[in-house]
């Protein structure tokens, strides 16, 4: 293809030359011919003599400049116009020539090819990827792990009045409230208790607010108080019969937190009972005819003061 714009621009310069070089020669013919001089006046021997003689400054007639040899100012001919070579059949472009060939917008005066039109890339088929995740680089920084559940099950013993001693099971639903339920002795007899304490600080050591209800059955307090006295021969009607409910106001102080917890409580507890077989004991105890007797057994009401002192083992999370 490059071949051929060649041959065919090679041809229309030979026309345009052809066609153009008898124009450029007359018109330079005309440029350099002088005006024609007027026609002698026959009458005037001058004239007669002027014609006659050739002036020097007169053209010749057969100067190559006139525009034609035999004196006429007819034109010259133009020359004949060479046919255009015929161009040869085009020859199958190689890749060597396609990639040496110069672009179409380098030739001078070939038409300017407009641009291809621009296609946009199809859309890719495959779904997107979801963004891949930088994976968090290592680090010798020791990242302190998250704090596990405080112990929240375990035991507990302490001794005290009005309670007696008292084995207890604690359970710690969150880390500020303690509950706890258990069997009491008082060397009289069997009892139970329950109650719930609150320790505001998660320090090593926090003051505490305890509240707690017990009640110990009826039993037999002479046994305890011949083992007191040393009297071997006490006895009492009155202490046959002994029992009480009691009712606890703490405040304290607790040390250690996590697995074990000592603590020292102390407030005031109200003590409520019933005296039995107190018509017999006074009977006993009375002389004459003077006799004291009661329709129902007395009840009694204390309002007294009240300490423990005991310890907390925690077993489980």
């Amino acid at each position: 293809m490059l071949r051929s714009l060649r041959f065919e621009r090679a041809a229309t310069v030979t026309r345009l030359t052809a066609l153009a070089a008898p124009i450029l020669a007359w018109a330079s013919s005309a440029a350099a011919a002088p005006d024609a001089p007027a026609a002698p006046d026959p009458a005037s021997p001058d004239a007669t003599s002027v014609a006659a003689s050739p002036d020097a400054s007169a053209p010749d007639a057969t100067a190559p400049d006139a525009p034609g040899f035999d004196g006429s100012d007819a034109p010259a001919e133009a020359a004949p116009e060479t046919p255009p070579p015929e161009s040869p059949a085009p020859e199958p472009a190689t890749p060597s020539d396609a990639e040496s060939a110069p672009a179409p917008a380098d030739i001078a005066g070939a038409p300017e090819t407009p641009p291809p039109p621009s296609v946009a890339a199809a859309p890719d088929a495959a779904p997107a990827l979801a963004p891949e995740v930088a994976a968090p680089r290592a680090s010798a920084t020791v990242v302190a792990a998250a704090p596990s559940r405080a112990p929240w099950i375990g035991a507990m013993a302490d001794l005290g009045l009005p309670d007696g001693a008292t084995m207890s099971l604690v359970v710690r639903p969150i880390r500020s409230i303690r509950a706890h339920a258990g069997l009491s002795h008082n060397l009289i007899s069997l009892g139970e208790r329950v109650g719930v304490t609150w320790a505001p600080l998660s320090w090593w050591v926090s003051p505490t607010v305890s509240l707690e209800y017990g009640h110990y059955t009826d039993g037999n307090a002479n046994p305890l108080v011949r083992a007191v006295s040393g009297d071997t021969m006490f006895s009492s009607a009155v202490l046959d019969r002994v029992g009480y409910n009691y009712a606890n106001a703490h405040l304290g102080i607790e040390l250690g937190r996590r697995w074990f917890t000592f603590y020292i409580h102390a407030g005031a507890s109200r003590i409520t009972s019933t005296i039995h077989n107190l018509s017999a004991e006074t009977m006993s105890e009375s002389a004459g005819t003077t006799s004291v007797t009661f329709s129902k057994d007395p009840s009694v009401r204390l309002l007294t003061v009240s300490a423990r002192i005991g310890f907390v083992v925690y077993l489980a999370k």
